[in-house]
C-alpha cells in the first residue's frame, strides 16, 4: 500500500501536476493540504476519471484539506468529530484555527488515515503562534480520546515543524523563528510519544533532505529548505514500512508547482517505481 502526503498550494491552480503526480507514483492513498477550495467547487469528477474517490474538507482561498484514494474511504471525519467555529471568510487574519478546515480522516483500506494541515504560527510571540500550539494540543487530545497507537493508523501533511536542526537547512538563520522552536519540536515529540514513528526518519537518516523551498531566492536551487511534511505512523505500520523518500521532481517543471514536494512511504510491498530526483550524494 502507498500512501503520500503533499501540500498541494491550490488543487484547482495544480490540478494538471497532482494528475500528472497520480501517474507518475500510483499512491493508493494522497492525503493533500491547503486545497484552498469549498467543498462544492472541489474536483470530485477529475479525481473518479482517474480511479481515485475524493473525500474533501475546505473552505475557499485558504486553507483546505482532502483525501484522494482508490482503496475507498469509510468513517470519514473532520475537525476533530466537531462542527467548525464561525468565521468571515474573508478573514485572512483569522487566529481561530478552529474555524479553519485544517483535519480530515478517513478508514481506507484497514489503515486509518489523517489529512492535517498545521497552522502556520507566522511570529513567535504572537496570537497566530499561540493558536498553532492550541491547535497542536488538540490534536494530542483528540488522538488520545479517538485512536490508538496499537491500531494501523497514518498521521500525515503539512505540519509546519521541523522536528531537528538536521530538519532545515541552516539552524543559526532560523533562530528565533517558527517551526524550529522548542515548544513547536516538543508538540511534535508529543505525537511520537503517543507512540507514533517518523516513517522518513527511519530509513533516512541522511541531512539535506527537505519538503518545502520557498519560491523567492532560487531557494530549491540551492536546496534552502526544511522538512516540514511528515508521515507518522503507528506500531503496526512499523515493520511493514518497505520504503519511503521525497519526490524532489514533482517540485520542478511547468505548470508552477506546489512550493511543498510529496512524500511517499511503502506498505508490505513497493509501488510504482520512480525517481524522486535527488542528487548522488545529496
Amino acid at each position: 500500500m502507498r500512501i503520500a502526503t503533499w501540500n498541494v498550494n491550490s488543487l484547482r491552480a495544480r490540478l494538471e501536476k497532482v494528475m500528472w503526480w497520480l501517474g507518475r507514483a500510483r499512491p493508493d492513498v494522497l492525503l493533500m493540504q491547503e486545497t484552498k477550495c469549498v467543498d462544492a467547487d472541489a474536483p470530485v469528477s477529475e479525481f473518479s476519471a482517474v480511479g481515485y474517490q475524493l473525500v474533501h474538507h475546505g473552505q475557499g482561498q485558504w486553507n483546505g484539506v482532502a483525501i484522494a484514494t482508490r482503496v475507498g474511504a469509510d468513517l470519514v471525519s473532520s475537525n476533530f468529530g466537531e462542527v467548525l467555529h464561525s468565521r468571515d471568510q474573508g478573514d485572512e487574519d483569522s487566529v481561530d484555527p478552529f474555524s479553519e478546515a485544517r483535519m480530515v480522516a478517513a478508514a481506507c483500506d484497514g489503515v486509518r488515515v489523517v489529512s492535517l494541515y498545521a497552522p502556520n504560527g507566522r511570529t513567535v510571540g504572537s496570537p497566530h503562534y499561540a493558536a498553532k500550539l492550541a491547535w497542536y494540543e488538540r490534536l494530542s487530545r483528540w488522538l488520545a480520546e479517538s485512536a490508538s497507537a496499537d491500531e494501523p493508523l497514518v498521521l500525515g501533511g503539512d505540519m509546519n515543524v521541523a522536528p531537528a536542526d538536521i530538519d532545515v537547512w541552516d539552524p543559526a538563520a532560523l533562530a528565533g523563528a517558527t517551526h524550529v522552536t522548542p515548544q513547536e519540536r516538543g508538540a511534535f515529540q508529543a505525537l511520537c510519544r503517543f507512540g507514533l514513528a517518523d516513517a522518513y526518519r527511519l530509513r533516512h537518516p541522511e541531512p539535506g533532505r527537505y519538503t518545502w523551498w520557498d519560491y523567492r531566492g532560487g531557494n530549491f536551487h540551492r536546496n534552502v529548505g526544511m522538512r516540514i511534511d511528515h508521515l507518522l505512523i503507528s506500531r503496526p505500520l512499523v515493520p511493514r514500512l518497505v520504503w519511503t523518500d521525497i519526490d524532489r521532481e514533482a517540485r520542478k517543471g511547468k505548470p508552477v508547482p506546489s512550493d511543498h514536494a510529496p512524500l511517499v512511504i511503502d506498505l508490505d510491498e513497493p509501488g510504482e517505481p520512480f525517481d524522486p530526483g535527488w542528487p548522488a550524494g545529496a
